[in-house]
């Protein structure tokens, strides 16, 4: 067995947002089954305008939620198999020359479904532990009829099974892929840089012209790096200035809801990016420190060209929650008597950014640190 339950645990990531997508989806999804059971008691013009808003918002935050969701999943778990391939290369290699075919290696990589299905498994449990406040708060007005929970078999399926069964699937056909490769090619653990190589009339001496040309070809070397990076930013960005409108607009439940997401989100793609960035940066990092750089000078030339990139996510984040919001009011919501007028603020999006940016830079700190304890010793001797 080349992959264990090990390696598909530190897949913590992808459950995590597993976890937040279903929850959310769950909780709004059978809401709406729920809803359509009593459509036929509704009489009222108004009930029923607020029934159709109902309808309308659970399936627009199902969809732009788990949409969103569901796709940073595929591309962490697509980025974790090849960096597994990438730091086990010799090893598959080995199994190649002994005459494994890659279907027999690559589907020993469905054990990264278990990720998967601890996720959904646990967001799935949790929206039923919170459906029976989330069901009084939706309908605290007494608008709507009474509406009882049931449980619903096709939502198990749709937000556990399938879902587990699929990514475990795409795991087996995206390690395949990355398998089709000579075993002597795995073997001399060969890292080959996408990127066109530029030609220089004269060789670069200088520092500065050094540790900017690495900082580029970071960036470059791990392109899905930078979209975690945005990514991160974009999801503290747009769920805390969210969570703050969502106290007049829906609940505090909802508010409270979207703001834990947003910051568990950013964190951990934040924490793998980061993270990442460093392990696959340890030998030219050891080696900066031999020739005389200073830890400023590596935390720039590794970390630094990424902190526009945040600003870029934070920017991004600001936007879609300002046109998710107005389009919730104006569109969804625009029948529904009493529905306050969205504007944007503008003070809730510096308090935003003044804590984004003292968490940023926090974590770069702590990660610069991190650089400063790397043993040039240890690395050498790999």
């Amino acid at each position: 067995m080349v992959i264990g339950i090990k390696d598909a645990a530190k897949l913590t990531g992808v459950s995590i947002i597993a976890f937040c997508a279903v929850l959310v989806c769950t909780m709004f999804l059978n809401f709406n089954m729920d809803i359509a059971g009593i459509k036929e008691e509704i009489t009222m013009p108004q009930a029923l305008a607020f029934y159709e808003a109902q309808v309308s918002s659970a399936k627009v935050v199902s969809m732009v939620s788990g949409g969103c969701l569901l796709a940073t999943s595929v591309v962490m778990l697509l980025f974790y198999i090849r960096h597994y391939i990438d730091i086990h290369r010799k090893e598959l290699g080995i199994l190649k020359a002994l005459g494994y075919s890659n279907l027999q290696i690559a589907r020993n990589f469905g054990v990264f479904g278990v990720s998967i299905l601890i996720g959904t498994a646990l967001g799935f449990g949790g929206a039923f532990l919170l459906m029976p406040l989330f069901y009084e708060i939706q309908n605290e007005d007494k608008i709507l009829p009474e509406i009882l929970i049931h449980f619903h078999p096709v939502l198990l399926a749709g937000m556990v099974i399938i879902p587990t069964a699929a990514f475990a699937a795409l795991a087996v056909a995206y390690a395949g892929c990355q398998l089709r490769k000579p075993a002597l090619a795995l073997l001399r653990d060969s890292f080959q840089y996408s990127g066109k190589a530029k030609r220089r009339g004269k060789e670069r001496d200088s520092d500065r012209e050094f540790t900017a040309d690495l900082k580029k070809n970071t960036l470059k070397s791990k392109k899905t790096l930078v979209f975690f990076i945005v990514f991160a930013s974009f999801c503290f960005s747009s769920m805390t200035q969210m969570s703050f409108s969502m106290k007049e607009l829906s609940s505090v439940m909802m508010g409270a809801m979207m703001l834990l997401i947003g910051l568990v989100l950013a964190c951990t793609t934040l924490f793998l990016a980061i993270t990442t960035v460093i392990r696959g940066n340890t030998k030219t990092i050891a080696m900066m420190r031999v020739f005389g750089y200073s830890q400023e000078e590596c935390c720039k030339a590794v970390l630094g060209g990424y902190r526009p990139l945040a600003y870029v996510g934070f920017a991004i984040g600001t936007g879609y929650q300002y046109g998710l919001l107005r389009m919730m009011v104006d569109i969804v919501f625009r029948d529904i008597p009493g529905v306050p007028a969205y504007e944007f603020d503008v003070s809730m999006m510096l308090i935003s950014l003044a804590a984004f940016l003292a968490i940023y830079e926090l974590i770069m700190r702590i990660y610069s640190e991190k650089i400063r304890k790397i043993s040039v010793k240890e690395i050498m001797l790999e």
